[in-house]
């Protein structure tokens, strides 16, 4: 059976719609879309943006749910980078960390090369993949109403979430690229004393 990414949710405003009032939530963003579509929703200290980390979103998320085990952390990401690191799936769902969620962007492409149609434009479901790889909590969002539902649940549950987002390119909004810099932010707003 071929699957087809069906994604028509404005990316950008899902986005904006998941960080509404974060609070103390911690975000992890993705390479590339996802990075500059939390950028746009607001900077701020407790975002830790990814710029060359591709694959590997996941478990920086992971790693820092274990050592802020009292915090909720957001990783959310491209549906690139989850094909990437799709070991991470299975190895967060065994490690049973309860306050992280990750949301995936998934508009079936690898934006950051000139748009080539990643495998969830093919025959890859990222939602299955996670429900198979242990994930008790999975779903995918395919509008808008979707998206305001999954919300409060990215806030409190150990939930994998897919949304379908449409394949327009946006706008590109560059938050910080400094990487000491954005470690030294988030230790301070961590808390957490330099090493």
């Amino acid at each position: 059976m071929t699957h087809r990414n069906d994604g028509t949710i404005d990316r950008r405003a899902a986005v904006a719609t998941l960080l509404a009032d974060p609070g103390e939530l911690l975000v992890v963003s993705g390479l590339g879309a996802p990075t500059y579509d939390v950028a746009v929703a607001g900077d701020r200290a407790l975002n830790f943006y990814l710029w060359g980390a591709m694959g590997g979103t996941a478990m920086v998320g992971l790693g820092l749910a274990l050592a802020q085990k009292y915090r909720r952390v957001l990783v959310l990401t491209g549906d690139g980078d989850m094909l990437m690191g799709l070991g991470s799936l299975a190895t967060i769902a065994a490690s049973g960390a309860p306050n992280l969620a990750i949301a995936v962007l998934d508009n079936g492409r690898y934006g950051e090369t000139g748009a080539q149609r990643s495998h969830t434009a093919l025959t890859a479901d990222l939602e299955a993949i996670a429900a198979g790889s242990g994930w008790k909590l999975t779903t995918t969002a395919r509008s808008m109403a979707d998206v305001e539902a999954l919300r409060d649940r990215l806030r409190r549950e150990p939930l994998f979430a897919v949304l379908r987002v449409a394949p327009e390119e946006q706008a590109r909004h560059l938050p910080p690229r400094d990487g000491a810099h954005l470690a030294e932010r988030f230790r301070r707003a961590l808390g957490v004393a330099e090493t």
